[in-house]
C-alpha cells in the first residue's frame, strides 16, 4: 500500500484533466468558437483533428520519455501542456492562437496515460493494481462530466467561456502540483521498458486489435466534434437555453462512461468477439441518434450515453486485448493500439468537417455510422486473439 493511494489519486486527477476538459474541451465549446472565431464546419474538422494530432504526438513523446526516464517525466509534461494549453485558449485573441492552444492541452491525455498505467504496474503490489487502475479509468469519466457541468454553470450564469477555461487551466496547475508531490515519492530508476520493441508488433493478430482502434477512434472524434454543435444547430432540447445542449451531452457521456469500469466483467460473461461487436454497434446507433433526433431528449441521452460506453469499453478492452497479445510489451503494445485510435481521431474530424460543409452535418453523422458498422459485420471470431503471441 505504499504507492497505492498517492498514484491512484494522482492518476485520477491526471486523467480527469487530460481527458476530460483538455481533450473533450474543444467540442464542448464548438458553438462558443463558431461565434467568437467565425468558424465554419470544415474549420471545426480541422481544429478538432489538430487536437487530435496533438493526442498522437503526446503519446510518442511519452513512450520515448517512458523508456529513457521512466513514468514521472512524461505525467508531470503532459500535466504541463494542459495547463499551458487551456490558459492559451482561455487568452486566444484569433484562430490560429485557439487552435494551437488545442493542439497542446490535448497533447497532455497522449503524455499521461500509458506512462500511468506503466507506474503503477511498477510501484503497486498485484494485489491492489485492479483497484488503482480502475480509480485511474474513474478519472476519465468524472473529468468529462465536470468538465460539462463546468459549461452548464457558464451558461446559467452567464460566465464568459474564457473564465471558463481559465478555471480549466487553473484545475491543471493544481493537479501538476499534486502529481509531482506523488512522484517525489517514488525512486528515480529511470527506464519503463525495452527500447527496441516497436518491430516485434508488427503480428498478423494484431491486425484486427489496430483496426478496432481505428474505427473507435474515428467515430468517437468525430461524435465529440461535431454532435453537441449539430443538436444546437437544430435548435436544443426543449426547457433549457439553447447554448446549454452541450453540457448535458457531456454530462451525460461521462457519467455512462463510468460503464468501462464493468469491461472486464463483461467480456469474461459473453466473450471478447461479441463485446467487440456490441460496442461497434453502440458507437454507430450513438452517432446515428444524433444525427436523427438532434433536438430530442432521449436521442441527446442515447446518443451520449452510448458514446460514453463505446468510448471507455472499448479504451479498456484495447489496454487488456494489447497487453495479453503481447506480454512483454504491455505499455508499447497499449501505445500502439492508442496510436492506430488516434490516427482515425486525426483523419475524421477533417473529412467530416469538409462533408459537413458538402452534405449537411444529419448526413456526414449517418455517413461515419458505416465505418463501425462494416467493422462489426467484418469482424470474425477466428480474427480476435485473446490470447498470447
Amino acid at each position: 500500500m505504499r504507492y497505492f493511494w498517492s498514484l491512484s489519486a494522482a492518476g485520477f486527477a491526471a486523467t480527469a484533466i487530460g481527458f476530460g476538459p483538455a481533450r473533450m474541451g474543444f467540442g464542448l465549446f464548438v458553438p462558443e468558437f463558431r461565434s467568437a472565431f467565425s468558424m465554419s464546419s470544415s474549420a471545426v474538422g480541422f481544429v478538432s483533428s489538430l487536437g487530435f494530432f496533438g493526442f498522437l504526438i503526446g503519446l510518442l513523446i511519452a513512450q520515448a520519455l517512458l523508456d529513457r526516464r521512466g513514468p514521472g517525466l512524461p505525467v508531470l509534461s503532459g500535466l504541463a501542456a494542459a495547463t499551458f494549453g487551456m490558459g492559451l485558449v482561455a487568452l486566444a485573441p484569433n484562430l490560429p492562437v485557439l487552435a494551437l492552444g488545442v493542439f497542446t492541452a490535448a497533447s497532455s491525455a497522449g503524455l499521461a496515460w500509458t506512462p500511468f498505467n506503466n507506474a503503477i504496474h511498477r510501484y503497486v503490489s498485484d494485489q491492489n493494481r485492479p483497484a488503482a487502475l480502475s480509480v485511474v479509468s474513474t478519472g476519465t469519466g468524472i473529468g468529462i462530466a465536470l468538465a460539462g457541468l463546468a459549461a452548464l454553470v457558464m451558461v446559467l450564469l452567464g460566465i464568459s467561456w474564457r473564465l471558463c477555461w481559465a478555471f480549466f487551466a487553473a484545475a491543471s496547475a493544481v493537479a501538476l502540483v499534486g502529481n509531482w508531490a506523488a512522484f517525489c515519492r517514488i525512486d528515480k530508476n529511470a527506464g519503463g521498458g525495452p527500447r527496441d520493441g516497436w518491430k516485434d508488433l508488427i503480428h498478423p493478430p494484431a491486425i484486427p486489435l489496430f483496426a478496432i482502434g481505428f474505427a473507435y477512434g474515428t467515430t468517437s472524434a468525430v461524435f465529440i466534434a461535431f454532435a453537441a454543435d449539430h443538436m444546437v444547430n437544430s435548435g436544443g432540447m426543449r426547457g433549457i437555453p439553447v447554448n446549454a445542449t452541450p453540457a448535458f451531452v457531456y454530462i451525460c457521456y461521462g457519467l455512462f462512461g463510468l460503464t468501462g469500469l464493468l469491461t472486464g466483467r463483461v467480456r469474461d460473461r459473453i466473450g471478447l468477439p461479441v463485446l467487440l461487436r456490441l460496442l461497434m454497434l453502440a458507437g454507430a446507433i450513438s452517432v446515428s441518434v444524433a444525427a436523427i433526433f438532434p433536438d430530442n431528449w432521449m436521442g441527446l441521452a442515447v446518443s451520449s450515453g452510448l458514446q460514453g460506453v463505446h468510448v471507455m469499453m472499448t479504451s479498456a478492452v484495447l489496454a487488456f486485448w494489447s497487453e495479453r497479445l503481447f506480454p512483454a510489451l504491455p505499455s508499447l503494445s497499449f501505445t500502439a493500439a492508442l496510436l492506430a485510435a488516434a490516427a482515425g481521431s486525426v483523419l475524421g474530424p477533417a473529412l467530416a468537417g469538409v462533408a459537413s460543409d458538402a452534405f449537411g452535418a444529419g448526413a456526414m453523422l449517418l455517413g461515419t455510422a458505416t465505418l463501425p458498422i462494416l467493422t462489426a459485420l467484418v469482424l470474425r471470431n477466428r480474427h480476435v486473439r485473446d490470447t498470447p503471441r
